[in-house]
């Protein structure tokens, strides 16, 4: 078994959280595991990627190859074609089809929708909007993560485990939250692979 995983956003936008429910989702399944923050997050806005690997044999190195990775997760469109470089002939790409506009040049966001429908496969949500039905914006995050779900290779009830572990500090309420969001983009992905 193995992933390796490209997580992409800007400042903000939850990526770290992403990458610790994975983390510990992997541990909880005895997995190896290794994380490299390569840009950003010191600035809100800024461009954000982590390159995740998981793996049920030890890893040498925690960063992915042009051309290796099994996912892009990305929170930001436009941040997900910045790293198709990275995607193995055979991954997939999930993104969040809101833009995070950081820049006064920032593309149209129809041309970059177009370019991302040109991949074989793919996934394309409004993880704001179903974060905003589940009851907050701010678990965008964890709809996206729940979307890219049946593309990595852990048990989903380990990615939960993981949400509970990261978010138990919180409060209940929070935890419940992140679970809902996790659900509800595991459910659009299944209905619009």
């Amino acid at each position: 078994m193995k992933s390796d995983i490209i997580l992409a956003g800007v400042g903000g936008q939850g990526i770290l959280s992403i990458a610790a429910v994975l983390g510990m989702a992997a541990l909880k399944e005895n997995l190896h595991l290794k994380q490299a923050e390569t840009h950003g997050m010191s600035q809100r806005g800024g461009a954000v990627v982590s390159h995740l690997r998981i793996s049920d044999q030890p890893i040498a190195s925690d960063l992915i190859q042009l051309g290796t990775a099994d996912l892009i997760l990305s929170v930001e469109p436009m941040e997900s074609l910045r790293y198709l470089p990275f995607l193995s002939a055979k991954g997939y790409l999930v993104t969040n089809t809101n833009p995070f506009i950081n820049i006064p040049n920032y593309p149209d966001v129809e041309q970059v929708l177009a370019e991302v429908g040109k991949l074989p496969r793919f996934v394309a949500i409004d993880a704001d909007q179903i974060a905003k039905e589940v009851g907050n914006v701010r678990a965008s995050n964890m709809v996206m993560l729940g979307a890219a779900s049946p593309f990595i290779d852990l048990e989903f009830s380990k990615l939960e485990d993981g949400i509970r572990t990261i978010f138990e500090r919180k409060g209940e309420a929070i935890v419940e939250l992140n679970l809902a969001a996790l659900r509800a983009g595991r459910s659009f992905a299944e209905k619009n692979m």
